[in-house]
């Protein structure tokens, strides 16, 4: 029997719960610990194969330190609504900022405080890019 593939719904919440994670510096096995989950539990909601239940949904907001709909920001529209939600960011934006990489470059782009400084370094970012 084949393996479903997870809803885009619970794979955008569960990537969401792991940027929000990354942001507070959280170990999958630390909220584990604090859900009375196993980190590999954790690890199956992140990546949406384990749907999350509300009251797990609420528990998770509460520690991560955000409202519920936090997890659902920029996600895919629920079938039946019309369009996308006003927040959504493209799939990529929110995959980069969930590895460890991207919120580090997105960290300490945000913490130079000259404008004219942050456009250079999106020019030599782009530069490089180009060279690739």
């Amino acid at each position: 029997m084949a393996k479903k593939a997870p809803n885009p719904i619970d794979k955008h919440v569960g990537s969401r719960v792991r940027m929000r994670r990354m942001m507070l510096g959280m170990s999958q096995e630390k909220l584990g610990d604090a859900l009375g989950l196993t980190f590999q539990q954790v690890q199956k909601y992140e990546k949406g194969s384990n749907r999350i239940g509300a009251s797990r949904l609420q528990h998770i907001a509460q520690i991560l330190q955000v409202p519920v709909s936090f997890f659902f920001d920029g996600g895919p529209a629920a079938e039946g609504s019309r369009g996308v939600s006003a927040t959504a960011s493209p799939d990529y934006l929110s995959d980069f900022l969930a590895t460890r990489d991207g919120l580090a470059l997105a960290k300490a782009f945000m913490a130079i405080n000259d404008k004219k400084l942050r456009r250079c370094v999106v020019a030599l970012v782009e530069e490089i890019v180009s060279g690739a």
